[in-house]
């Protein structure tokens, strides 16, 4: 008895001391608000970027894709690296390295330069955002830690929310490069709290050796994957760099499965696959997360572009979307209780599609209210009912000593699905686009010269510049074979949303909540 009680005498001292736990909480609500906005309203600022660098479609998708590649493939080992070298050392780093890619791209000159610092940017957020879930749990005792990721949840889903907004504002009335500049006094402010008010603290059983092997060839072979797909609408399949990076990125994912079979400590154990659940969950969020940052990745140039929207608009215009999921949230977590976890994940992504195919419906023009508010708002609904029971399906489908693993492939599973989603959905955008604008302008009267300079264009996709020399009429009759090219691609990406949307409820329907349960399903056999 003596012994339990010095136990949990030692256990209660290794959280912070209560008066310095909101700190701790405000210091993690910052820096993750830090990527989240980032996130959010980078987005929002490719058109001006398209505008101010002359930028292709595909410059712009680098632009996402390049920090997008690094945070997935260096999430799990950022995980790692805070329980072996010290979790706020770790996420300090993060911070401080986030900030100075911010830095770096607010004052880019080329996008060329701002691709590098995306891709900074994503080895900062790599380390900072496991690190912050992580200091909570090891500062906060376990009665009190439920209460206190909630209130990091909620605070994050605001910022979320008003980012674009935000965002949008100072693109719109400054530049975009305030988009970045505005992450420097935030991590000022998180760095100062970080060293003064959060302890540190590490794993003692944490694994001697990081996989820095794995996390290298999977960075190669997504590196590879992503810009073949890319690259190809510009450059064409057989151009020697795409045929090249497509072929390098086969034995690069080959020697990646070797190393995790093999290595002591993998990244990706999987051996957790076994779990039906799990396989499902994962398998859902790969096609859930597919469609939903390939689809958001267009939506912006859609509305700012072809739709005339301002920034501030356009990053207002998913705040149902947002908004729906944040008040919902609780009710949905309550579904799982009462409906088990297999319901909600068959109807949450069914209504999902439904609000996929909704943005499909609007043409060039119309009232927001009437065209994509009802999109934004019946896929907040289906993403709602979709993400507590995903997130508790997770947790559940393994033994709670693998949970933070658990959710740690399920993070990085989202990111890959959205990286992979934007180089897809641009191929899918690009031959649309071409095939639907050389129909539009072969049924007007130009000039062979116009339009061979149009056509030359159709890489930056709707950024097109009008050929000086045309009239007033001309440009205006390009203007909208640009806007009506765009929207028929726009239809396309949705559509296919709408389809991943709907093979992630027969995933559910399939592989989640069977009878038949693996050994590893069991929680007395999951650790083995």
């Amino acid at each position: 008895m003596r012994e339990e009680a010095v136990n949990r005498s030692s256990a209660a001292s290794s959280f912070c001391a209560p008066a310095a736990r909101p700190w701790v909480l405000a210091t993690t609500i910052l820096a993750s608000s830090m990527v989240f906005i980032d996130g959010t309203v980078t987005n929002v600022a490719l058109p001006a970027l398209q505008r101010e660098f002359n930028a292709s479609a595909a410059d712009v998708q680098w632009v996402i894709e390049s920090y997008a590649l690094l945070l997935a493939a260096l999430l799990l080992v950022g995980g790692s690296a805070g329980d072996r070298f010290g979790r706020r050392r770790v996420f300090a780093t993060g911070v401080g390295l986030f900030a100075l890619a911010s830095l770096w791209c607010g004052v880019a000159g080329s996008v060329g330069r701002l691709i590098d610092a995306r891709a900074v940017q994503g080895v900062g957020g790599a380390l900072l955002v496991p690190g912050s879930l992580a200091l909570i749990s090891a500062s906060f005792p376990e009665d009190a830690r439920g209460k206190a990721i909630g209130t990091w949840s909620g605070f994050t889903a605001i910022t979320a929310a008003l980012g674009p907004v935000v965002g949008g504002f100072l693109i719109e009335h400054l530049s975009w490069r305030y988009v970045f500049f505005i992450n420097l006094p935030l991590a000022l402010v998180v760095l100062f709290l970080a060293f003064r008010y959060v302890p540190e603290s590490r794993n003692t059983q944490a694994p001697g050796r990081l996989d820095w092997s794995g996390a290298l060839f999977v960075s190669v072979a997504l590196g590879c994957l992503v810009y073949a797909l890319t690259e190809a609408p510009s450059r064409g399949w057989r151009d020697p760099l795409v045929v090249g990076a497509m072929g390098c990125s086969v034995p690069a994912l080959a020697a990646f499965m070797l190393v995790e079979t093999r290595h002591p400590s993998p990244m990706l154990p999987f051996a957790l696959f076994r779990s039906w659940n799990f396989s499902g969950a994962n398998l859902l969020t790969l096609f859930l997360y597919a469609a939903l940052g390939g689809s958001l990745f267009f939506l912006p140039l859609n509305l700012i572009q072809v739709q005339a929207y301002s920034a501030t608009a356009a990053g207002a215009a998913l705040l149902p979307f947002i908004l729906t999921m944040f008040a919902l949230s609780r009710w949905a977590g309550r579904l799982v209780d009462r409906y088990g976890s297999r319901r909600p994940l068959i109807v949450g992504p069914l209504i999902a599609a439904c609000g996929f195919a909704l943005f499909a419906v609007p043409a060039v023009g119309g009232r927001y209210w009437a065209t994509f508010f009802p999109a934004a708002l019946v896929l907040g609904l289906g993403m709602a009912i979709s993400v507590a029971p995903l997130t508790t399906t997770v947790m559940n489908a393994l033994d709670k000593n693998q949970a933070g693993v658990a959710s740690g492939i399920n993070n990085a599973v989202s990111r890959v699905a959205a990286l992979v989603a934007i180089a897809l959905f641009g191929i899918v955008m690009a031959r649309a686009f071409d095939a639907e604008l050389m129909r539009r302008t072969r049924q007007l009267v130009l000039s062979p010269a116009v339009v061979q300079q149009v056509l030359a264009q159709r890489h930056k996709l709707a950024a097109i510049a009008l050929p000086a020399q045309s009239t007033q009429a001309e440009k205006a009759a390009l203007k909208a074979a640009i806007d009506d090219a765009f929207v028929a691609g726009f239809r396309r990406v949705m559509l296919l949303s709408a389809l991943l949307a709907l093979a992630g409820a027969a995933s559910a329907w399939l592989m989640i909540d069977r009878r038949r349960r693996s050994p590893v399903d069991h929680p007395d056999n999951a650790a083995g």
